[in-house]
């Protein structure tokens, strides 16, 4: 009979256990572990600070006696390893409430003591006013500290996980905050664009970034930091990383790996054969370039915990590697990635590519969509998915366990551009967002439409001295767009394509890429030569401007609009309220623009009347005489063409349908 014995609790450890439980009945299985709680929800520590959880009891999954009530397994909390004796396979543990040690014996141990938060040697690291966050202990000393002391402003070093979903939470207490991160933008793992999109949403909710720049003291209520700048706050937590638990393997002498961890083969074995070990305190093989990784994260760590209890029970379970898939939703923003990022990728060596497409989350004529970033990476000759990032207020966690779904799978983008996804008008699209990116990606390998996304343009607008072409709407354009760059709109390109300087590769950009590519395949059949669209378009030129910055594209950086943290409701009833509109004389020729009044709000004709399609048929009687000469328009001149078959049905006879609103722009110029 097996005599298991399992060092560390919550994730790893505690599945181990009772995963155990469940392959033998038999089995003795103890666990030890150091701190006052066996099983808790980590992950949702910050929830419960932010007030989005109500009940600290939600948080506890299992205490020991449940645990020996449900699984027969002796839990022994508050109880430190001190030694393994190998030879003797015996663990000497203290209990921190009598002091004293006791000997565990074990015929399969398995380590599972995760990791700690990184703890700088800052002055003013150890005072009252500075926590960091990792057990149920450390959330019940902030939440009782807010309360207490009621902190007026918080400031996070960290731009990781833990330190934005922190933010979010001190930002619902009605706090001022403030986020330091060292490296050039927040959720350092993820690509630009993608850490831009969630710097906008901070940004909207009042968080303050500070980045290039770390903390070097903490004051009773102030924070020095690098540049010489102080940062007021009488509340720090600090989150810069986690560090594996190593100390009892290592005196053990268990060998450690190149990443930092404790090393384990396929089976989740260490170096000796009798001892298992899982969840943060480990390297494991990356499942995309194969590299040793470590991945402190509870989905891999349960995993593993499962896996390495199945094989000291004599299993042969391997272990296929993790690809750190991981999300977060900073205030009302999502945002994730999974396999490797565009700079991973290449830093591992790998002749990768990126595309990236900005697309609703549901069909766009159904109420409440909201558009959805997919980004996928994947190897240049062979268009193996490699990774990819998503983002959005709606969406972005479907679409990211697909792309980690093709990327363990070792699918590639052709494989991604034919899958059928579900589609129902509330629910998606006919060609879902990661369709749509896949066929950005074969546009981009066939050369039938070359693109770049935001961290290429430097170096090629370096090397090719592009004449750079904005293709959106004059208002869109005015508001911001790339420095030199000329305003053609797409819908009267053909018309004007000629007016740009000849001999010089063209760099196209639209909103959101996919009328840079009409342009694209517009300008390679009217003059040839070379043809780039930017992925992403303008938005993902600002999320990256916003969060890396360029050296060679001069871009203005968009405004955010605010919100409220403690009040979305009301942000959202300001949001739909809208002038009434005037109704229109009796003499002269009327220009009516037939979009929605958003639409109308974002620029429109001089003098253009706003009537929306859906309005027309009950307001027939502002437009005045049968024969007076009426121009309409819209976005395109779909919605416009209809609305002048209405009219025409309806007795009027002086109609032009104008088209688009750019085309309407341009009329007598």
């Amino acid at each position: 009979m097996e005599t298991i014995l399992i060092i560390g609790g919550v994730a790893a450890g505690a599945t181990a256990a009772a995963r155990a439980r469940r392959l033998s009945p038999e089995a003795r299985i103890t666990v030890l572990e150091a701190g006052p709680d066996i099983s808790f929800a980590n992950c949702g520590l910050p929830y419960f600070i932010g007030g989005d959880i109500e009940n600290r009891s939600s948080l506890i999954l299992q205490s020991p006696s449940s645990f020996k009530q449900q699984y027969d397994v002796d839990v022994h909390v508050s109880t430190s390893v001190e030694s393994i004796d190998r030879s003797r396979k015996i663990v000497t543990a203290r209990d921190a409430a009598t002091g004293s040690a006791r000997e565990f014996p074990y015929t399969k141990l398995i380590l599972a003591q995760g990791g700690k938060p990184v703890a700088p040697d800052l002055p003013g690291a150890k005072k009252d006013h500075v926590f960091t966050l990792w057990t149920l202990s450390d959330m019940d000393r902030i939440d009782g500290f807010v309360k207490e002391r009621s902190p007026r402003a918080a400031v996070i070093a960290g731009g990781g996980f833990i330190g934005l979903e922190m933010a979010e939470a001190r930002a619902k207490r009605g706090l001022k905050v403030h986020v330091v991160e060292k490296l050039p933008h927040v959720m350092s793992v993820m690509d630009p664009e993608i850490a831009g999109f969630v710097e906008e949403e901070l940004v909207a909710h009042g968080v303050v970034l500070h980045k290039n720049v770390g903390v070097t003291e903490i004051g009773d209520d102030w924070v020095a930091l690098e540049d010489g700048g102080r940062i007021a706050g009488n509340m720090v937590l600090l989150s810069i990383g986690v560090r594996p638990t190593l100390q009892l393997a290592r005196d053990a002498g268990l060998e450690l790996g190149p990443a930092g961890g404790l090393l384990v083969d396929e089976h989740l074995r260490t170096s000796d054969p009798d001892i298992f070990a899982a969840g943060d305190m480990v390297e494991i093989e990356h499942r995309v370039h194969k590299a040793k990784v470590r991945i402190p994260l509870a989905g891999p760590a349960n995993r593993q915990g499962r896996i390495a209890a199945e094989n000291a029970l004599g299993g042969n379970h391997v272990y296929q590697g993790s690809l750190g898939t991981a999300i977060v939703r900073v205030f009302d923003a999502v945002a994730g990635i999974t396999g490797l990022s565009l700079r991973a990728a290449r830093a591992a060596g790998i002749d990768a590519e990126a595309a990236t497409i900005h697309k609703e989350h549901h069909t766009a004529y159904y109420p409440g969509a909201q558009q959805v970033t997919v980004r996928i990476v994947y190897e240049k000759g062979t268009g193996r998915v490699l990774g990819g990032q998503t983002a959005g207020y709606a969406g972005a966690d479907r679409r990211l366990d697909t792309i980690a779904t093709a990327a363990f799978a070792g699918m590639t983008v052709h494989d991604l551009a034919d899958v059928d996804f579900a589609y129902s008008p509330p629910l998606g699209t006919p060609n879902d967002a990661v369709n749509m990116a896949a066929y950005v990606a074969e546009n981009r390998m066939s050369g039938h439409s070359p693109s770049l996304v935001p961290e290429e343009l430097d170096a090629w607008i370096q090397a090719d001295a592009p004449v750079i072409l904005d293709v959106r709407d004059v208002f869109a354009y005015r508001k911001s767009h790339v420095d030199g760059a000329f305003n053609i709109p797409l819908e009267v390109l053909r018309e004007e394509y000629a007016s740009l300087p000849a001999g010089r590769p063209v760099l196209v950009y639209d909103e959101t890429g996919k009328k840079g590519h009409q342009a694209l395949r517009t300008l390679v059949g009217l003059r040839g030569g070379v043809v780039v669209n930017v992925g992403g378009g303008h938005r993902s030129m600002q999320r990256h401007l916003r969060a890396a910055g360029f050296r060679n594209v001069s871009l203005d950086l968009l405004e955010v609009e605010r919100k409220d943290a403690s009040s979305p409701a009301a942000a959202k009833k300001a949001d739909v309220q809208t002038e009434s509109v005037p109704k229109a004389s009796a003499a002269g020729p009327l220009i009516v623009d037939v979009r929605t009044t958003g639409e109308f709000a974002t620029g429109a004709y001089p003098g253009a009347v706003n009537i929306p399609l859906d309005e027309l048929p009950d307001r027939l009687s502002e437009l005045g005489r049968h024969d007076r000469e009426i121009i309409l328009y819209c976005a395109s001149g779909g919605r416009s063409g209809y609305a002048t078959r209405m009219l025409a049905q309806s007795g009027f006879t002086n109609l032009t349908n104008a088209g688009g609103l750019s085309k309407m722009m341009r009329r007598g110029r």
